[in-house]
């Protein structure tokens, strides 16, 4: 464990290039943080809605998507401004989101009363407005792409699956779904997700206390690494040599019976492995 957060949920890990550093979130308590794996310090910013994602755009800025909307932080002010409105259900917000390789960012929505169906998942292109690419969404998670940018991968939590699209990495368009990942009854539920240079999946178990990584082209689970938390919620990989990967954790809804067999539920950890991660897209508007 790199930092004992005691985080309600922790999600969204994002590394930044340009600031050699980790961006995350803790989505209840509205916390947007930045880890320094260099000094060990974590920066909070402090925001008035519940944040679902968070993506680099520039070392001045980032991309954030909050309940009502998809914002531009202002790392220097910590000023918002809004670059797409969410026209949903007021009790509907933005979950997990990742940027693509051409530098679209990608997010969904779900709804808080827990309604299936309800959320969809959005594309924000980089000079145009926010549209729906897939409705019927129940709780819109992980995301990833290939390394030759032609499959995206994605996470509805409750299906227990993961879901290729063919992806056209000029217009941003997806097709073809089909099931490449289900996990089976005590795995847990699949929650986010990364991908490696090799092609390979890595997914956050929640209620399942790991993280595996998978071969999508046959459905195998290739690894399994034990977290000392039952909810482990994303991964993403960063560090000097993309070989760092980075895990949240949530202590959300867990008894003090539970929080006493893992009392680091809420943390930041983070597993050095032997393959190189996909490295990470800053939104490109």
């Amino acid at each position: 464990m790199v930092l004992d957060a005691q985080a309600t949920l922790g999600e969204g890990p994002c590394w930044d290039d340009a600031l050699n550093g980790l961006w995350w979130v803790d989505i209840p308590e509205k916390k947007l943080h930045f880890f320094d794996p260099g000094t060990g310090l974590n920066r909070t910013i402090q925001l008035e809605q519940q944040i679902g994602t968070v993506a680099p755009r520039s070392p001045e800025s980032v991309i954030v998507a909050l309940q009502d909307g998809i914002y531009e932080l202002d790392l220097r002010t910590c000023r918002l401004q809004r670059r797409a409105k969410l026209e949903e259900r007021s009790d509907n917000r933005f979950n997990d989101g990742k940027c693509d390789p051409a530098g679209r960012l990608w997010a969904g929505t779900l709804n808080m009363g827990g309604e299936k169906g309800a959320g969809a998942l959005y594309r924000l292109n980089a000079d145009g407005p926010l549209e729906p690419v897939k409705t019927g969404v129940s709780v819109s998670n992980g995301l990833g792409w290939s390394p030759d940018h032609r499959s995206m991968y994605w996470i509805d939590s409750p299906t227990k699956e993961v879901t290729e699209f063919d992806y056209d990495p000029v217009s941003g368009s997806i097709n073809r779904p089909r099931s490449v990942v289900r996990f089976r009854e005590g795995q847990g539920i699949p929650d986010g997700m990364t991908t490696d240079e090799e092609g390979m999946l890595w997914i956050a178990h929640w209620d399942g206390g790991q993280v595996s990584r998978w071969n999508p082209r046959t459905g195998d689970m290739l690894e399994s690494i034990p977290v000392p938390a039952p909810r482990v919620t994303s991964c993403a990989f960063g560090g000097p040599d993309g070989r760092d990967l980075y895990v949240t954790t949530a202590r959300i809804r867990l008894d003090e019976r539970t929080l006493g067999q893992y009392p680091l539920s809420g943390g930041l950890f983070r597993i050095r492995t032997q393959v190189k991660g996909m490295r990470t897209y800053a939104f490109k508007g």
